[in-house]
Parts: C-alpha cells; sequence; structure tokens
C-alpha cells in the first residue's frame, strides 16, 4: 500500500472554503473516476498558532490529505508519469495562501489493524 501525503495552507477566512471546495468537489471527482488501485483519502485540518512549525507562518490554517493507492502504478493513473506533482485543481489554488507543489509517498509497512491487540 503507497500512501500519498499532500499539504496546503489557507488564511484563517479562506479555511471553510477550502474544506468545502476539497470535500464536496475535489475529492468526489477523484471517486468518481473509479481509478484502480485507489482506496479513498483523509482531509486534515488545523490551525497554527504563533511559534508552530519552521517556515509556517501565523495564523494559517493548514490542510493535509492523505491518499491511500495500491502501487506506484496506481498514483501514476491518478495524476500521471510525474507522480509526486501535486493534484490542485483551480477551485482549490483560488482560496489557498501556499502550497506544496510536490507530494510525498511512502510504502505502508504497518497498518491500524497490524498494531491493534487481538
Amino acid at each position: 500500500m503507497i500512501v500519498r501525503i499532500w499539504r496546503g495552507w489557507t488564511t484563517p477566512g479562506n479555511a471553510d472554503a477550502y474544506e468545502s471546495i476539497v470535500s464536496t468537489q475535489v475529492l468526489p471527482a477523484i471517486a468518481e473516476r473509479e481509478l484502480p488501485g485507489y482506496h479513498g483519502a483523509y482531509l486534515l485540518r488545523r490551525p497554527l498558532a504563533e511559534g508552530e512549525g519552521e517556515g509556517e507562518i501565523d495564523g494559517e490554517v493548514e490542510f493535509s490529505t492523505i491518499m491511500y493507492f495500491d502501487s506506484l502504478d496506481a498514483v501514476r493513473q491518478f495524476v500521471g508519469d510525474d507522480y509526486e506533482v501535486a493534484h490542485v485543481p483551480a477551485e482549490a489554488r483560488a482560496v489557498l495562501a501556499r502550497f506544496d507543489e510536490r507530494s510525498a509517498h511512502y510504502e505502508t509497512l504497518l497498518t491500524p489493524q497490524d498494531t491493534r491487540p487481538g
């Protein structure tokens, strides 16, 4: 299993709009493509307080998407041969203050199921 992680930041005033765009447009559009080997995504959100994280701008809201794929070939089916490129549709870009241009990909070594008792 491959985990694809990406981050973007909004101003506090644009955070709800970005969350809505991703929740109601971006992720559903990806799911509708019925990509072989795609297993869905998490959307995470956190406000940044003063002094949090190197390079972070105080008062921004950080979002992260965590997507699950069977393989890097499945990721390539999603975004193309340059599989690290960020997938950020225009409507999402319009409300982001900044974002990672590249996504990080990790091989899954343990899952929650593997780490629970019994």
